[in-house]
């Protein structure tokens, strides 16, 4: 088998070999990206603007953010996906194209963002304050539809080394600047100059990282080669908006602001450790998976190696959350008005341990040109979502809407059987290992927890006690992990 995966231009070509070696670089780095990020974000950001912002004031951004996410969709078609999981080698033609295509679509979402707006104030009551938000996300929108081309073209490469950077200046920025308004009293305003904020500072990082001059062209030919993976993509993609932010919305009505306020900071927690651990390797394996579809035995071996890498991690941070939040929520007095969302977090934590084993399936699924597949899934995943959820929610509240999430959640081992014909993975490696191991560490906390009282102190031992004890399950049940992590190492330098 010829090992030349792609051309990336005429004097760097990736083989499977440095494939592999990018990919594992690429998810170490991000990992470690990731997690500064996330750092900042859920216990910088969202532990100080719990203190400063009432549940109301959260739904209102959730609402809007999910207003936004909804309209974004109709201003792509799959366009940077398109481009990262194309085999050839990309032509100046089909990045000008694509550039070209989406701006216009960009311009006339705005233009019909704008156009109603009286129509989403007044059906969801919102103040003036909550109208700048709305119209801040969406120049958002155009912002980050001018990083497409250059975010893409280092995607190609793998060069996430350099991807990142824009990245962390948008987390730094945007953290600083809404906590730092919170503090000063300006609600929901606070968001708005944030998020103009993250969108700037992004914008111009990224261009200075990756040049790329914007020119305007079309080229039908190139438009039809990347609409044959685009479409089923953002059907894909449609679907998961419906699914998600649409039923964000729908709620609204049901469980009112505060109620998904209260939904969206269980959430936000519950799905913290996919966030953490999660994102950077799907956003490693997209591309990776791509150049390896051609080469089944590598695809397994990385798939396989993948999903443990994110159990690996996810596993136990879950158990620990669901654990230690009725702690933090006693010892932090101000937090006390998040009470109400304690089951919904740990309900949800079920929902989140599923997505580490299936997300990356379904991305896998992508990447190897199987995006029918995954829309049989989407279809499947959305249609039972706008059943279970609704009705438990109305039936009972907040926590009926999170058990709902979480009874949709159990279907997701259809994704597993799917997957498996067209790729062998380990199942008993990749996830029966780390389960094992999170529940012994589970096991631990629980007992020593009872007999500690409830303080900053007591969190902190549980915390170490977690950690040693995982760490010795861990390798004690998997003694090769070691050396895995010296190969991962070596394949980074």
């Amino acid at each position: 088998m010829d090992e030349s995966v792609e051309q990336i231009d005429p004097t760097q070509e990736l083989t499977t070999e440095s494939v592999k070696k990018r990919a594992a670089s690429g998810a170490v780095l991000l990992t470690i990206r990731t997690i500064f990020i996330q750092v900042l974000n859920f216990f910088f950001s969202n532990g100080l603007l719990a203190a400063f912002l009432i549940p109301a004031q959260y739904g209102v951004f959730f609402l809007v953010s999910a207003v936004i996410n909804f309209l974004a969709y109709f201003s792509d078609i799959g366009f940077a996906a398109a481009l990262i999981q194309k085999k050839d080698k990309l032509t100046g033609e089909d990045l000008r194209t694509v550039f070209t295509v989406q701006q216009t679509l960009i311009i006339l979402l705005v233009i019909i963002i704008f156009a109603i707006t009286p129509l989403i104030r007044n059906f969801y009551h919102l103040n003036q304050e909550s109208v700048y938000l709305l119209w801040a996300l969406a120049f958002t929108l155009f912002a980050s539809s001018l990083k497409t081309i250059p975010s893409v073209l280092l995607e190609r490469k793998l060069e996430f080394n350099k991807l990142v950077i824009p990245q962390i200046l948008e987390a730094i920025v945007f953290n600083v600047t809404v906590v730092y308004l919170a503090w000063k009293g300006f609600g929901i305003s606070s968001f708005t100059l944030a998020v103009l904020a993250r969108s700037i500072i992004g914008l111009i990082s990224t261009y200075i990282i990756q040049p790329w001059l914007p020119s305007i062209s079309f080229s039908m030919s190139a438009f039809k080669s990347i609409l044959k993976f685009g479409i089923p993509y953002q059907m894909n993609v449609f679907l998961a908006m419906v699914k998600d932010d649409g039923m964000t919305l729908f709620l609204g009505s049901i469980i009112g602001p505060s109620g998904v306020g209260l939904l969206g900071w269980a959430q936000k927690w519950a799905y913290a450790p996919l966030r953490f651990f999660m994102d950077q390797v799907i956003k490693v394996t997209f591309p990776a998976f791509s150049r390896l579809q051609d080469n089944k035995k590598d695809l397994s071996d990385l798939v396989t190696k993948s999903v443990f890498f994110v159990c690996l991690f996810v596993f136990p941070s879950l158990v620990m959350l669901v654990l230690l939040a009725p702690i933090l929520v006693d010892i932090i007095p101000k937090y006390n008005q998040w009470r109400p969302a304690l089951f919904a977090i740990s309900v949800l934590t079920i929902t989140s341990g599923l997505a580490a084993v299936t997300t990356p399936l379904t991305n896998t699924l992508n990447a190897i040109g199987k995006i029918s597949t995954t829309f049989k899934l989407m279809t499947m995943w959305t249609f039972l979502t706008w059943i279970f959820v609704p009705l438990l929610a109305v039936l009972y509240g907040l926590n009926g809407a999170a058990a709902g999430f979480t009874v949709v959640g159990f279907s997701s081992f259809v994704a597993l059987y799917l997957v498996s014909r067209y790729v062998d993975i380990n199942y008993l490696q990749s996830v029966g290992k780390p389960l094992v191991a999170s529940c012994v560490m589970g096991i631990l906390i629980f007992v020593v927890k009872n007999f500690l009282p409830t303080s900053w102190l007591q969190v902190i031992i549980l915390v170490t006690i977690g950690l040693i004890s995982y760490l010795l399950a861990i390798f004690i049940i998997e003694p090769k992990l070691i050396l895995e992590i010296k190969d991962i190492l070596k394949k980074k330098q």
